[in-house]
């Protein structure tokens, strides 16, 4: 019997989360994943393809419908993050535009962070960044997730006083620059955000 995910009115990157979720309970099997927007179909059709999933794409009634094939297989994974990655978040928005768009998209970021195979060793919140793990972010519960998934989550204690934020700190440790310099020259990639 084949499993339905509904995902109407899931906005990216729910519909690829149920989907992966799903696949990675299951040795093999299929599962056909429904989806009321175009962006959502491509994307849950680029997850199988990436995965090397078998997949079929059918719209009805402005519906697209993902059947997704799982086949066991016998081969042995192989984990290529075994370097060490840290992220430096320096705004409480991704992106240069609509203010509203960028804290969306943030929120979007790390939901889909906490919800990723791989992870960063270090979250850096720098700036106007310390404002997501504090009081009142959108983003507290995919860090505190993040956190619990072994992250290590730090946070300038210099933005926090300048932002007047230290009280409202919710996740993360306090920090300096010292150690935040430390954690980015020891790290084997960094990304900036």
């Amino acid at each position: 019997m084949k499993n339905i995910i509904d995902c109407k009115g899931l906005k990216c990157p729910q519909p690829v989360i149920n989907t992966k979720k799903y696949f990675d309970s299951i040795e093999e099997g299929q599962a056909t994943i429904v989806v009321d927007n175009e962006v959502s179909k491509n994307n849950v059709s680029k997850f199988s393809e990436n995965n090397g999933f078998k997949s079929v794409v059918e719209e009805k009634d402005g519906l697209y419908y993902i059947s997704i094939s799982k086949e066991s297989c016998s081969c042995k994974l192989i984990n290529f993050n075994e370097k060490k990655l840290t992220i430096v978040v320096t705004n409480d928005k991704l992106g240069l535009g609509d203010d509203k768009l960028g804290i969306t998209l943030m929120k979007s970021y790390f939901y889909a962070l906490s919800e990723s195979d791989t992870l960063p060793s270090d979250l850096l919140f720098l700036n106007a960044g310390v404002k997501l793990t504090t009081e009142d972010s959108d983003c507290l519960d995919s860090i505190k997730k993040l956190q619990e998934r072994g992250v290590n989550v730090l946070n300038c204690g210099t933005c926090l006083d300048f932002y007047n934020l230290k009280e409202k700190l919710v996740i993360g440790e306090i920090t300096n620059m010292y150690t935040i310099i430390e954690k980015m020259n020891s790290s084997d990639k960094t990304i900036k955000l």
